[in-house]
């Protein structure tokens, strides 16, 4: 559904993301992970036109696309992304602080949708999308906080919200970026169950740092180091890839980051500017 060729992202003297070959299939959830620096970000920035990159392609494919052709995004803008069907959250939750809820994902809704630039009218005409709008708080575990300004959320409460606004217009990509980024212990299992929902029927890319996570929900795993892909494989060959232990596990151990984590701690965890 989503593929990369040679992409490549330069900043001057230093090469961000280098080179790198992926390819996301439909159903699909894969993780991105990778120490600080890796490129992981940009890389997510140069597949949502956030950035252009330096050389390569980008090309994406409809949900039960078949036979369908590709259709080459490379240097598209993040708003004809969208509209192709590639949605992200970001690693800064990214909301409106000071409308309800439901305006939050009403408005991402209707953005998606063909009233996008219907702006002067009355917004309880848009019933279509205000019913999406519920359908979505529901399915993330929001529908008793719909009428609640976003800033009152937890921040728990506003990943989940950020999640919502990434699957309004019913994207078939999701990209989230740390949807962890710090969530309580309490929370974080809410979470983990949002992504193994939305990974039912949406084909996802994550970047996440708790391990615990990554390795409980992933299909597969690409690991990113000094922007190039060092491992591609699934969540038991990557932990026990040497070379990935030293770029980034570190001698990571599940046993031992689940009992970390009995005690209030989530195993590797650490964020990506």
């Amino acid at each position: 559904m989503l593929r990369t060729r040679d992409l490549t992202k330069e900043f001057g003297g230093l090469t961000a993301v280098d080179s790198v070959d992926f390819e996301l299939e439909e159903g699909e959830l894969c993780s991105l992970i990778g120490p600080n620096g890796a490129g992981k970000t940009t890389f997510f920035d140069l597949l949502t036109g956030g950035l252009a990159p330096s050389a390569g392609t980008i090309e994406l494919r409809p949900s039960n696309g078949g036979d369908s052709e590709w259709t080459d995004i490379t240097g598209a803008s993040p708003h004809e992304t969208a509209d192709l069907g590639l949605h992200r959250s970001y690693q800064i939750t990214n909301i409106f602080p000071t409308s309800s809820v439901l305006e939050n994902v009403r408005v991402a809704a209707q953005a998606a949708g063909t009233n996008s630039l219907r702006v002067w009218r009355n917004v309880g005409s848009f019933e279509s999308h205000i019913a999406e709008a519920r359908a979505i708080l529901d399915r993330v575990g929001l529908e008793g906080k719909a009428d609640v300004t976003a800033r009152a959320l937890s921040h728990g409460e506003k990943r989940q919200l950020e999640v919502a606004i990434a699957l309004a217009g019913d994207p078939d990509v999701l990209l989230l970026d740390e949807p962890n980024a710090g969530v309580s212990s309490e929370s974080v299992d809410a979470i983990i169950a949002l992504i193994e929902d939305v990974a039912t029927d949406h084909a996802v890319l994550l970047v996440e740092h708790n391990m615990d996570v990554v390795m409980n929900v992933s299909d597969r795993i690409v690991v990113l180091s000094q922007g190039a892909v060092i491992a591609d494989d699934t969540p038991g060959n990557v932990r026990g890839d040497p070379a990935v232990q030293e770029a980034y596990l570190g001698g990571y151990e599940p046993e031992a980051a689940t009992d970390a984590a009995g005690d209030g701690e989530a195993g590797t965890s650490e964020g990506e500017a």
